[in-house]
């Protein structure tokens, strides 16, 4: 069971099952630093480690984790075919790269693979949790102006595609129905370009001047229309169906 949230967003303080956690990580040490670090935490569970991504794909098969902290550059099969892997095969589980890479190459790649964000290896314990606790929530683990330059870099890559006459959405996301624009509401459409510029729900609640949860139900609406699992692949599939085309 995932991390439960109150309405205002914090951790929840009604008893339930902690969030189970799998720690793909070729480094030893590493390992068990994370796992020292959250293990720490009455509300998350490490159900396991991987020492390369091959094992990641095996064991999350075997535990179910709700959220995978994934290292980028391992052995066998690195963390970006992991994460495609995974999520093609358990697209509820939620992967959170933890990199010592800033590289806008790999936080894209890691982001069209079907991570939810990415956090730095050397990041503080407070920021670790913080992007634990926010992806297993659902709400964004990247910050605003790497959000802008992610989503520059995909539009893009969408606008290439059509000059080349390539109209079809990216393989990785599926037939989409071509009534699904039609069933978004403009409310929605209008959060929807906010969670792509990387707001926080309590920031699109402030902007829209509606209520924490209203923006949560609407949230949940267009990942549920997109077919998607969280906010980041919603904001990617959104530039691919041109949804965002006139921002």
């Amino acid at each position: 069971m995932g991390l439960e949230v109150d309405s205002d967003g914090t951790p929840s303080t009604q008893a339930s099952s902690p969030a189970r956690l799998l720690i793909a990580e070729d480094h030893a040490l590493i390992r068990e630093g994370l796992r020292a670090m959250l293990s720490c935490e009455a509300n998350l569970q490490v159900v396991g480690e991987a020492q390369n991504g091959r094992e990641a794909v095996e064991m999350c098969c075997l535990l179910s984790p709700d959220l995978i902290l994934m290292d980028v550059r391992m052995p066998e099969m690195d963390g970006l075919q992991a994460t495609r892997i995974i999520k093609e095969r358990q697209p509820s589980v939620s992967v959170l790269i933890v990199t010592t890479y800033q590289d806008p190459d790999y936080l894209l790649e890691a982001v069209r693979a079907g991570a939810a964000g990415y956090v730095l290896k050397e990041a503080p314990r407070y920021q670790l949790l913080a992007a634990v606790r926010g992806t297993l929530s659902g709400e964004p683990v990247l910050n605003e102006h790497l959000a802008m330059k992610l989503l520059l870099r995909l539009s893009r890559e969408v606008e290439s595609e059509s000059v080349l006459g390539q109209h079809e959405v990216r393989e990785s996301f599926g037939q989409i129905p071509e009534t699904l624009t039609r069933r978004l509401s403009s409310r929605e459409i209008e959060t929807l370009r906010l969670i792509a510029s990387g707001k926080t729900n309590r920031q699109i609640a402030h902007e829209l001047m509606v209520s924490l949860s209203t923006v949560k139900t609407y949230v949940q609406r267009i990942i549920k229309k997109l077919g998607v699992t969280d906010r980041t692949q919603a904001s990617v599939k959104a530039l691919d169906l041109g949804l965002l085309s006139d921002r």
